[in-house]
């Protein structure tokens, strides 16, 4: 069986009822893969932001917005959000500068955290934090994530 891959970019979300292989890249971004396991039905997201101020577009490059949308997309492809499951990815502090004072990673991984509770969607799985970035790759039928760990490398001569 030939099987659908399906990049996902930041702000972007992604479910379907077909099985798919979705990657994505994350550094202080997080990505919430939620799962109904009775319809092996599974969905994701990558956001960058924690929270939408209230100006411009409600983007889905906003956690509180990627994790709303993600939600109303499973259900209205038949899923029933009390069998809903997550798995949370990312919220590395990959950047080194003045920038990593705001602890996007962080808290980007809180508001992750905390909407799912508010939701009432138990987390299964989880690797946050750390220093480094992640690839995963999330198989949407079976609920399996792979990831692999991005360390950042410093060679002489690089520009």
């Amino acid at each position: 069986m030939e099987e659908n891959v399906h990049f996902l970019y930041p702000a972007a979300i992604f479910a379907s009822k077909t099985p798919h292989l979705v990657t994505t890249i994350l550094g202080s971004c997080v990505a919430v893969c939620l799962y109904d396991p009775t319809l092996r039905i599974g969905g994701i997201n990558h956001f960058m932001l924690p929270l939408w101020n209230g100006q411009g577009l409600a983007s889905p490059k906003y956690g509180n917005i990627a994790i709303e949308k993600l939600i109303e997309k499973m259900v209205s492809l038949g899923c029933d959000a009390g069998r809903l499951q997550a798995k949370v990815f990312g919220g590395g502090e990959v950047i080194q500068s003045n920038v990593s004072q705001f602890n996007i990673g962080a808290r980007n991984i809180r508001i992750a955290f905390d909407l799912l509770e508010e939701y009432k969607i138990p987390i299964v799985g989880q690797s946050v934090g750390g220093k480094f970035g992640r690839k995963i790759l999330y198989n949407t039928e079976t609920f399996e994530v792979k990831q692999k760990i991005i360390q950042k490398t410093i060679t002489g001569n690089q520009i």
